[in-house]
This record gives C-alpha cells, structure tokens and sequence, in this order.
C-alpha cells in the first residue's frame, strides 16, 4: 500500500530590488533555513523578478530574521 507524500506548503517572500534579494539569500542561508530563489510567478505582481521561496512553518522565523536584519520586502505570499 502506498502512503501519500505529505504536502508541504510553501510562501514566497517578495522584494522590491534584486539587492534585498541577495542580501535576504545570504542572512538566510546563514541562518540555517533552507530556501530557494526563484522567479516570481507570472500572476504576482513585484518590483523584482526574484523571490524566495520558503517552507511555510518557517513564515514567522523567516519574518522575524528579516526585521532583525532590516531587510525590506514588499510581501509574504503562500505559494
């Protein structure tokens, strides 16, 4: 019998520049929390072509680290 994978949810930080972008990337990694740059979807509007995608769970660490850090974004989307 097969079990079904279990469905991570995932969001999607916005920026308004690629310079917020990288500097979210680096604090980020170096925070040991896994995620990833991607494009940002067709259907969501950005000032930066660039967003990160993140593991959901993750929304208020992720929230918390980047107002620590003073790091600007525009939104915080689940994707």
């Amino acid at each position: 019998m097969n079990t079904p994978k279990s469905k991570v949810d995932y969001g999607i930080v916005l920026f308004e520049t690629t310079q917020a972008v990288i500097k979210a990337e680096k604090i980020l990694n170096e925070a040991g929390i896994k995620i990833k740059l991607i494009p940002v979807p067709r259907h969501i509007s950005s000032d930066c072509g660039i967003s990160i995608l993140f593991d959901l769970n993750l929304i208020d660490k992720i929230k918390s680290i980047l107002s620590e850090k003073n790091i600007h974004y525009s939104n915080i989307l689940p994707f």
